[in-house]
């Protein structure tokens, strides 16, 4: 079987390749060719117009699709798309893909018919002539099918327009697109083929009005949103989405016969996605080709959770790939090999090169990625990072986790002192808090009036190290509010989320995160009908709080008004398999009627219950231990209420997690597990041998565990408490009130440096004391770039030396690293990573800033946190501070090195500064028309300075001479969050990366052109150039990225053991690259500051030269 899937593989690619490689191909589908259309076939037609949608076309059989049979109407867009249901409103130009709505689409663009530019038809046929020609064009793409359809939907695009928009692009005056699309059905069966003919595409791109620029079309095809209680984004296919791709429709086939291309898109083999044809074009023509000596390299990985992506990906994203890259239609034909190898979503990569196939499933999907294919001379280039790495994905990790590479991809794992599955972790032992909606529509008794309530609030307070768990489910009617008391599991769930966990066993929030999907089923013995629950944990928000979103819907047994129900004891067993848990028991609920006549009537009812979860696990690791593929939930303690005055159900249960058992044996007479143990609730309980325990302090407090206390809060803290407490929500169950700012804080107390408005989606940067930083606050959906001023605390344990550790010969990058600076040697311009070293330890600092001299061997530094200037030799020795007066926030620094300067940016102060490199003779050259300065460089060969302002307002790059003359601002446009800035000596290229945009740019300051060196960064922040390639810090990723300019394209990461932010970053070259300027020669004649500019130098005497001799003279 794997045989024959390479071969299918192989013929696919073949499929694609040969059109480009053979000459005289298959003739090319005539316009002629296509399928009757126009008025003259019954044609509907469109109206006119941008963005249109048409009304909807009643099918006289069923559409399938995906896994649905019952689409019986169909929407047709001017934008090339045929709906399965109506779009809406704020999606009718090309946006989010996929987008909400079941889409079919041969040609996505935002395309136009205005003022007669094309037209666009539709209709139904029913006529044999079209269904029989459709049957002949599915019968070519999958021969083995035998399939008559008795519908056909026509739709043809007829020289439509591109939308240019303002720009109005020249070379596409003129420019119209044909193409068609036919969706053929049966009763069992849908297909869809794609028609394009010979040049029926004469662009590729159109003006995107979200991008605001020209964006490649793309063909793919989307389920739209699923779901009963929860959408999320169905299956969907992505088959074409670059220049490369699109141009090849009309060139190649996947059915033999150029130009139309043929796709299975309802039947039982599309569940979980669309299977296209894989007959490979010019086979008909007698060519044969020996499969068992293809040179192919074909690898298939399986991805696990941190390789699945279900939020949309934007279409800016699905676009993007390297100059070099060719996106193909297809590889593998699910048909034949989709059970053993479904396809899969892209890696991480995908951001900026092409895959060869994008499918998306929501179930652990494969890869399916071409490495390289070489025939007669011509190499085709496609993504080959089939495996997701942490260099990439560190990000998907929670902080508290460290992020670890396997053979087939990643995994993520809690830190000591934390629990969780490494995508959610939180402090061992420290309680927790879970909060969510719950909507209803129960029918209660006999009723046939169901009871129906949304968007109540469940809140729940977790005591972790007893397993006890306390869940409030608010303003809950009194006409169900009882006859709910019997459905403790509803907040049972929470229970097993953070039950005890004997020794080898798991609670929920350990293998889940916290992140799955749970449905149960009640049903009521003697009782006609059942309850259905259902639940979705989304993980832990931005206050640190577990989500959960329930619905609850059928029929309950009517428990009378002022009764008391009673629970006892029970066990449950839980089975484990690969990312499914289950579970089934019978349980006895007691009824206590109110006391009437003096007696109060006691009953006692059973119910069955059952529930399946669902989450995501990573399977790389294939040495962490397996779970028991039984365990045993222990519930004890069990307590329901409803309280009628405040309409509040409230569930209380005490649970833990082992093995299955019969009675209490030995064990389980530990105090950690059986709750007697006395911890503190702030404590985690350490079981030991039989009966002996510890108990330790979660983290953030301190004690012996039987007595834990907070350590003091901080200003951030006593702030957050007093807004909640005048706004009356201080009790941490109930949700922060809507419109109100809470400022966060971070782990240690301090002002979290990004502070957001959850309301407005506003971000600003504080100051330590929680002050807005004027000029940072950027609009909903983009975070601005702060910087902690607050170094972390020092761990206990053997004091760091802070002398330099000598580099070694060579080249190396110097990076920062909060507290440190590490190096990392270059071999070319390869990153030597396991010879990564720790450079100098300073570990009171937060260092943002890296220069270096290459004369002396020097770095210089920036500190914001005292905030100060230091330096050290690569030589080693004891670093020296050399300013640390009159600084507000130093960012970012560089060094003249010929005429022996160092200048440096203070975005609290808002200027720039220069001085000699001791420190002494300072200037500053800028106070005016500067918000958030942060990178600088010199050119001093030519004299020249440049520097980046991240001012929201108005982010900018600007140049002067190095004396301070010639301001002028170079870049306006265009730019976001322009942090790093680099200057290469040998290229004359200025380099800078944007948070803001997502891009690394470059231009040569003599020349206006401006070219995009690469799309789709996560946050770059610093960036420094060697030889062709960038060197960038990305905050997301916590890495080195090399970035490769000839290819444009990310070629290397290098991600640090510690895994906190990365600042600034240099080179450090191993010899001064050639050149001089005015100054390299006894200081340019100057008594004090020699400041070069192009083809001379001004002498400049320092600001304070009270009683100073200088001459200033240029």
């Amino acid at each position: 079987m794997l045989a024959s899937s390479s071969r299918i593989r192989a013929a696919w690619t073949r499929a694609l390749l040969l059109p480009l490689l053979l000459a005289g191909p298959v003739g090319c589908l005539s316009r002629q060719e296509l399928f009757p259309f126009g008025p003259g076939q019954g044609d509907l037609e469109l109206e006119d117009g941008d963005d249109l949608v048409s009304p909807a076309l009643e099918l006289s059989g069923a559409l399938r699709f995906y896994d649905r049979s019952d689409i019986d109407s169909v929407y047709v867009t001017t934008n090339g798309i045929i709906a399965t249901s109506e779009p809406p409103a704020k999606e009718s130009h090309p946006g989010l893909f996929p987008p909400t709505f079941g889409a079919v689409a041969p040609f996505l663009a935002d395309l136009d018919t205005t003022d007669g530019l094309g037209k666009v038809y539709y209709r139904e046929d029913l006529s044999p002539s079209i269904t029989q020609r459709a049957a002949e064009c599915v019968h070519r793409g999958f021969p083995e099918i035998s399939f008559q359809p008795s519908s056909a939907v026509v739709v043809t695009w007829e020289s439509v327009a591109p939308y240019q928009g303002p720009s109005r692009d020249p070379d596409q005056k003129g420019k119209r697109n044909t193409f068609q699309a036919v969706l053929a059905s049966s009763d069992s069966s849908s297909y869809a083929i794609f028609l394009y003919p010979e040049d029926g595409l004469q662009f590729h791109t159109t003006f995107s009005k979200k991008e605001n620029n020209q964006v490649p079309a793309v063909v793919a095809f989307s389920q739209g949103s699923v779901g009963f209680l929860w959408k999320s984004n169905g299956a969907y296919n992505i088959f074409a989405n670059d220049r490369e791709s699109i141009e090849n429709l009309a060139k190649s086939s996947n059915s033999g016969q150029q130009g139309v291309w043929v796709f299975e898109i309802g039947s039982p083999a599309t569940t979980n996605g669309v299977v296209p044809a894989d007959v490979i074009l010019g086979t008909e023509d007698g060519a044969e080709y020996d499969d068992e000596d293809e040179d192919y390299d074909l690898a298939t990985t399986r991805l696990g959770l941190e390789d699945v992506g279900t939020t949309p990906f934007s279409y800016k994203a699905l676009r993007r790939g390297g100059a070099d890259t060719y996106s193909v239609p297809s590889v593998l034909s699910p048909r034949r090999a989709a059970t053993e190898r479904p396809l899969g979503p892209p890696t991480e990569r995908t951001r900026s090169f092409q895959l060869a196939v994008e499918t998306f499933h929501q179930q652990q999907p494969q890869v399916i990625d071409v490495d390289e294919v070489e025939e007669t001379g011509v190499v085709f280039s496609y993504n080959t990072d089939s495996r997701q790495t942490c260099a990439n994905n560190r990000h998907q990790c929670s902080v508290h986790a460290e992020c670890r590479d396997y053979a087939t991809g990643f995994c993520c794992s809690c830190v000591a002192g934390y629990t969780g599955n490494g995508r959610q972790c939180v402090a061992e032992g420290s309680p927790q808090r879970v909060n969510g909606k719950v909507k209803g529509r129960i029918f209660v008794g006999s009723s046939q009036v169901p009871i129906v309530f949304e968007n109540t609030d469940l809140h729940s307070y977790v005591v972790m190290n007893h397993g006890r768990s306390y869940t409030a489910i608010s303003t809950i009617p009194e006409t169900v509010g009882y006859s709910l008391l019997p459905l403790a599991p509803v907040g049972g769930i929470i229970g097993w989320m953070f039950a005890v966990e004997q020794d080898g066993f798991k609670n929920g929030f350990s293998i889940t995160g916290g992140e799955f999907t749970r449905q149960a089923e009640v049903t009521f013995v003697g009782h006609p009908g059942n309850l259905v629950i259902k639940q979705r944990f989304s993980g832990i928000d931005e206050h640190g709080h577990l989500t959960i979103d329930t619905e609850l819907e059928g029929r309950v047994p009517q428990i009378p008004f002022g009764s008391s129900v009673h629970i006892e004891p029970y066990t449950e067993l839980y089975h484990y398999s690969t990312s499914v848990i289950t579970s089934s028991s019978t349980r006895e609920y007691t009824v206590t009627e109110p006391e009437r006549d003096g007696a109060s009537p006691s009953h006692i009812y059973t119910y069955q219950w059952r529930q399946t979860i669902t989450f995501q696990e990573c399977v790389h690791d294939d040495s962490r231990p397996a779970l028991p593929s039984t365990q045993q939930l222990s519930v004890d303690s069990v307590f329901v209420l409803y309280n009628q005055e405040e309409k509040i159900l409230r569930y209380a249960l005490s649970n833990s997690i082992g093995p299955v058992r019969e009675g209490s044996p030995d064990a389980l007479q530990n105090p950690c597990y059986i709750g007697t143990h006395g911890c503190d609730t702030n404590a985690a309980c350490r079981p030991g041998p039989r009966t002996q325990f510890t108990c330790e302090c979660s983290i953030g407090f301190r004690g012996d565990g039987r007595t834990c206390y907070e350590v003091e809060k901080t200003r951030c803290q006593h702030e957050r408490e007093h807004i909640l407490g005048a706004a009356g929500a201080a009790d941490p169950q109930r949700p922060i009130p809507p419109g109100l700012f809470v400022p966060e804080c971070d782990a240690h107390g301090h002002y979290a440096p990004t502070q957001c408005h959850g309301s407005t989606g506003y971000c600003w940067c504080v100051d330590r004391d929680g002050r807005e930083v004027e000029g940072t606050r950027t609009r909903p959906g983009m975070t601005p770039p702060c910087l902690s001023t607050v170094a972390p605390p020092i761990q206990q344990g053997p004091a760091l030396p802070t002398a330099v550790i000598p580099l070694p010969p060579g080249t190396h990058l110097l990076f920062a690293q909060t507290g440190k600076i590490e190096r990392l040697p270059l071999e070319g311009n390869t990153m030597r990573k396991t010879e990564a070293k720790a450079f100098l330890h300073v570990p009171a600092k937060v260092i943002i800033g890296l220069a270096f001299d290459c004369v002396d061997k020097m770095v210089y530094w920036t500190d914001i946190t005292e905030p100060s200037i230091g330096r050290a030799s690569l030589h080693g020795g004891e670093p020296t501070t050399i300013i640390r007066q009159d600084l507000g926030s130093p960012e970012g620094i560089a060094v003249d090195h010929l005429g022996r300067n160092i200048f440096w940016t203070d975005s609290n102060l808002d200027r720039i500064e220069v001085a000699k490199l001791d420190g002494t003779q300072r200037r500053v050259l800028f106070e005016t028309d500067l918000v958030n300065p942060r990178g600088i460089v010199t050119d001093s060969v030519r004299g020249n300075l440049y520097w980046t302002d991240w001012n929201r307002d108005n982010p900018k790059i600007e140049t002067s001479y190095m004396d301070g003359t010639n301001r002028r601002i170079l870049v306006q446009d265009d730019l976001g969050l322009p942090n790093g800035l680099t200057f290469d000596v040998f290229s004359s290229q200025l380099c800078w990366v944007d948070a803001g945009t997502n891009r690394a740019e470059c231009l040569n300051p003599s020349q206006p052109s401006r070219r995009k060196a690469l799309e789709g960064l996560q946050y770059p922040f610093a960036v420094t150039s060697y030889g062709k390639n960038l060197y960038f810090t990305d905050w997301k990723m916590n890495s080195v990225v090399a970035l490769d300019l000839a290819i444009s394209k990310e070629t290397d990461a290098f991600q640090p053991h510690k895994q906190t932010r990365l600042y600034g970053i240099t080179t450090a070259l191993s010899q001064c690259p050639r050149g001089h300027n005015y100054c390299s020669v006894n200081n340019g004649g100057c008594t004090h500051l020699c400041l070069a500019t192009p083809g001379s130098r001004t002498c400049r005497c320092p600001d304070n030269t009270l009683g100073v001799d200088c001459i200033e003279r240029k």
